[in-house]
Parts: C-alpha cells; sequence; structure tokens
C-alpha cells in the first residue's frame, strides 16, 4: 500500500473513483456496503481516529479547557443556588399565606367556640339565680353564646373534608353534645320558673355536662389549633437560612472564578465576571434584606399576637368558670366549699396571666382595666358571701347577679368586655404582622431565579471572548 495515497471513502450520491488502488480495496469494501454507503462500523473507525485519548488527555490539561470548566461550574452554582434559594422563598410565603388564610382562622373560630361555650354555661347559671323570669339581657346573652357556639361547630364540621380527622371528632362530640346541655338548661329553666327546686339539679347536670365533656373537647380543639399557629410561626420567625447559603456560597465561587482568570489568564478584570457577580450581589442584598424583614414581621406576630393572645383567651375562660362556679354556689345554695374552692383556684390562675402580662404590647391597657374590674369583682364576691354566711339568701342573689357598680356581674362584665376587645387587639396584630412577613416575600422568589439566570449569562458572555483567542 502506498503509504502516501490518501484515503478517500465516498457514501452515496458521491461520484465514485476511476480507480482505487488494490492494497485498499479491501478496508474500503469493509466501510462502506454495496451501495457506497458508510456503514456503523466506519462511523466508530472514524470518531475513534478523531478522539485520541492523548489528545483528550492533553486538551483536558490545556488552557481552554480550564477557562471552558470554569464557566461551567459558575454558571451551575448560579442556576443551583437561584432555584434552591426561589424554592425555599416560595415555600415560605406559601405557608405563610396558608397560616393567613387557613390556620389562624380556624384558631380563631375554636377559641370562639370555646369561649362562646363558657359564656354560655356562666350566663345560664346566672339567669337562674335571678329567679322567676330571669333579666333579657342575662337570658340574651346566654341565647347568643349558644347560637354562636352552635355556628360555629356548623361552619367549622363543613369546612372539613377528613371525617375521619381528629379535629371532626371533636366538632362531632361538641355538636352532638350542645343540644343536650341546651335542653337541660331549659328543663331547669322552666322547673325554676315555676317554683320546682328540681330545676337546680337540673342546672348541675348541664353545668357537669358542659364542665366535664363539652369544654374539654372544645379546649382540645382550641389547643390543637393554637399549636399549629404557634408551629408556624416559630418556624419563620428566623430568617430563610438556605437561600442566604446558597446565594451566598454562588456570590463566593464567582469571586473565587474572578481571582482564577485574572491569575491564570493575566486579566485583571472580566468584565462578563463583574457584572455577573454584581448581578449575585443584589440577589443575595435583596434575598437577606427581604428575608429579615419578614423574619421579623413574623417574630412580631408571635411576641405581639400569638403569645398574649393565647394569654389573653385563657383569662377569659377562666373568667367565665371562676362566674359560672360563683353562681352555681347559690343555685345549689352549696355549703360544701367545692364551688369556692373551684372560684378561689380559677381566680388564683387569672391573677397570674394578668399580672404576667407584657407591658407596652397590644392588649395591655385592656389588661389594666380587666384587672381594677377583678378587684372589684372580688370584692363584690366576699360581699355576697358574708351576705350568705347570715342565711340571707335572697341578698347574696342581688350582689351576684345585680348590676349596680359594686355587685358581682357589673364587675364581671366590664372584666369579660376588656379581655374580649384585648383579644380582638392581639388577634389583630397577628394577621397584620403575618400579612406584612408575607408581602416583604412577594416578588421574591422569581426576583432571585430571573436574576442568577441573568448571571449565568453574563458569565458566559465574560468568558467566550477569552475562548475564541484559542481558535
Amino acid at each position: 500500500m502506498n503509504a502516501s495515497a490518501p484515503l478517500e471513502v465516498y457514501v452515496a450520491g458521491d461520484t465514485a473513483p476511476s480507480q482505487v488502488e488494490r492494497s485498499e480495496g479491501n478496508w474500503l469494501r469493509t466501510l462502506t456496503d454495496t451501495h457506497g454507503t458508510l456503514t456503523p462500523k466506519a462511523a466508530v473507525a472514524l470518531v475513534r481516529g478523531h478522539l485520541d485519548p492523548n489528545d483528550i488527555r492533553a486538551f483536558m490539561r490545556s488552557s481552554p479547557a480550564r477557562l471552558l470548566a470554569i464557566g461551567l461550574v459558575l454558571v451551575i452554582v448560579c442556576i443551583v443556588a437561584g432555584v434552591v434559594a426561589a424554592l425555599s422563598i416560595n415555600e415560605r410565603q406559601n405557608d405563610l399565606n396558608t397560616l393567613l388564610d387557613q390556620t389562624e382562622p380556624f384558631a380563631s373560630s375554636a377559641q370562639q367556640l370555646y369561649s362562646s361555650l363558657s359564656v354560655a354555661d356562666a350566663a345560664a347559671a346566672t339567669a337562674f339565680i335571678s329567679g322567676g323570669i330571669e333579666p333579657k339581657a342575662v337570658r340574651d346573652t346566654y341565647t347568643q353564646a349558644v347560637g354562636e357556639a352552635a355556628a360555629e361547630v356548623a361552619g367549622k364540621a363543613a369546612g372539613t373534608e377528613d371525617s375521619d380527622a381528629p379535629t371532626v371528632q371533636l366538632l362531632r362530640s361538641v355538636a352532638t353534645q350542645l343540644p343536650v346541655y341546651a335542653g337541660l338548661v331549659e328543663t331547669a329553666r322552666a322547673n325554676n320558673r315555676n317554683g320546682h327546686p328540681v330545676g337546680a339539679a337540673y342546672l348541675g347536670e348541664a353545668s357537669t355536662l358542659m364542665q366535664g365533656k363539652i369544654l374539654p373537647s372544645a379546649e382540645e380543639l382550641h389547643s390543637q389549633q393554637s399549636a399549629a399557629v404557634l408551629q408556624t410561626q416559630h418556624r419563620y420567625t428566623s430568617p430563610p437560612w438556605l437561600a442566604f447559603a446558597t446565594l451566598g456560597f454562588a456570590l463566593v465561587a464567582l469571586l473565587v472564578g474572578q481571582a482564577m482568570v485574572a491569575r491564570r489568564w493575566k486579566r485583571v478584570f472580566n468584565p462578563g465576571l463583574m457584572i455577573a457577580t454584581l448581578v449575585m450581589i443584589v440577589a443575595f442584598g435583596w434575598a437577606v434584606i427581604a428575608g429579615s424583614f419578614s423574619a421579623a414581621a413574623a417574630d412580631r406576630a408571635l411576641e405581639h399576637g400569638t403569645n398574649p393572645l393565647s394569654r389573653l383567651t385563657a383569662s377569659r375562660i377562666l373568667a367565665q368558670q371562676a362566674r359560672s362556679d360563683e353562681t352555681l354556689k347559690l343555685a345549689r345554695r352549696d355549703t360544701s366549699g367545692e364551688y369556692d374552692a373551684a372560684f378561689d383556684a380559677d381566680i388564683k390562675r387569672l391573677r397570674e396571666l394578668l399580672d404576667g402580662y407584657p407591658t407596652r404590647i397590644e392588649g395591655s391597657e385592656r389588661v389594666d382595666q380587666a384587672r381594677d374590674a377583678l378587684d372589684r369583682w372580688l370584692s363584690s364576691h366576699a360581699r355576697m358571701n358574708d351576705t350568705l354566711a347570715k342565711g340571707d339568701f335572697v341578698g347574696a342573689s342581688i350582689v351576684a347577679v345585680g348590676e349596680g357598680a359594686t355587685d358581682s356581674a357589673s364587675a364581671f362584665t366590664t372584666l369579660d368586655k376588656a379581655l374580649a376587645q384585648g383579644i380582638e387587639e392581639t388577634r389583630d396584630a397577628l394577621r397584620s404582622n403575618i400579612f406584612r412577613a408575607s408581602k416583604d416575600l412577594n416578588t421574591l422568589a422569581p426576583g432571585v431565579a430571573a436574576l442568577a439566570l441573568f448571571a449565568t449569562l453574563w458569565i458566559a458572555l465574560g468568558l467566550w471572548p477569552r475562548l475564541r483567542e484559542y481558535r
């Protein structure tokens, strides 16, 4: 074979050579079929001929390969950082929106149910000891409380899809027992109106049902929903560290890449890499500022909303239970001291909650009003017990349900109103800060992703001129 003769391979459609050297004929027939088309084996042979391992190793050690590797690494790092940061921020915002639109309203509804049931129980006992036809205001309070409780149960049961969920089971428990309670109260009311002493027994049975079964179910429901709110808030009171870390890593990688290009290729500044670095600085700074503001708002929602709201809700329920103990003592003519012990325990816990309430936050003024009302109530309660100790049941009842400034009913109403207003104020603070925490993240997720892609474009534009120099 003539070593200097060039090897020519023709495919179908090409003009065949006029003469093929005998020594190359067999090789050519191996590479082509009968029609002169390049076979797969021929294609592989040609590719291998051009991909010499030595050439590949030499290329990998070359400057163009190193420059290309730097560019690919920087592009991948920026894309991954942008995607991870965007997903992390988007998840945070979605969870905050879910908290605002679903979890918190459900928790508030559970709190309203719990409070309404407590109000109903206290109002029923108050109406009973009024004797005969109870005052319209007291009766209206009871009717409204029972109606609100029933509405909360029906509304939340309809809004829960899973019929086997613990939430539905608790709601079902309240829903099935509330009519029984209302029936017992009506029976007690009818007997009391007709002067039958058995009415007190029916009222006691109704209160036992409320305190022993209905309220515990409502309390558990309230605890579950409040825990769900707290769990989400605690998770997002800290900044989005994952987004910070990934964007910060991309920024460091760009700076290192700049330094490598400057040292290896004697280029002090690469315009494309500089612009990409500035773009990632913007993305990182935006994420840090917006994420920190969002975390601060979530923390304010916890400190100025959720925590004081929980304290005020517990205070109001304790006050209602103490009021129920006070009136049931009179209704059942109790001399065992059972209701006094329950009253004292509720008041002690109520006092601790009010005294431990933070100052200079939402609801603090209402708590001051509640403390004053509690002092007046305790003074009236002591006067009621003194009157009852003298055997004057009618006089004690007047002190308990009278609307005078020094009577228990007036002081308790002021206390309950102050706590209810404090609950509204702290809930407003909770919702407004959650809304702010979510709003601070608006456009951040897509913005960070877009900036990361923009940075990758400038990386390519910055390195391409250097690569062209090696053509």
